[in-house]
């Protein structure tokens, strides 16, 4: 069965690690799996803004270079941010703040929600999207969220 494995930051930036420690050598396996069994993967938009940020603040060049050529390594695996999605993200954030069940602090931008968003809006059925993460708990409410070593490729 091929599904989309739309990636979180934590996953992300594991794969594009630079150093080859244990988890990233398990991720990297892992993802070569999913991938030799058909399923696609996704950068969204906001992910690679998030760990991007990070890694330029931290003036890791290496970090970037691997960020950008795992994301542009196989043509449609980056996920441009439309405005479908923000405006989707909108609603949700909205629902989840009138449901008691925010996923961030009400002044940040909630990378989630529109985590969440792009994977909804983006074309295939939600049933053939999973976001890979290391904590589905917020994202859950939204699209079927789970940790990279719990899907099976």
């Amino acid at each position: 069965m091929s599904r989309f494995l739309v990636l979180d930051s934590s996953p992300l930036g594991l794969l594009t690690h630079p150093q080859r420690n244990t988890e990233v050598v398990a991720i990297t396996d892992w993802l070569a799996k999913c991938l030799i069994s058909g399923n696609r993967v996704i950068v969204p938009a906001i992910i690679h803004y998030e760990l991007r940020r990070e890694l330029l603040r931290a003036n890791k060049t290496i970090g970037v270079a691997r960020l950008d050529a795992f994301s542009e390594q196989t043509p449609g695996r980056y996920l441009p941010l439309s405005d479908e999605a923000l405006r989707l993200a909108a609603e949700l954030w909205a629902m989840a703040r009138q449901q008691g069940q925010p996923t961030a602090d009400v002044k940040d931008l909630d990378v989630d929600v529109i985590l969440a968003a792009q994977a909804l809006s983006f074309g295939p059925a939600s049933v053939d999207v999973i976001v890979v993460t290391t904590n589905p708990k917020h994202l859950s409410q939204f699209i079927t969220a789970k940790n990279w070593n719990e899907i099976i490729p």
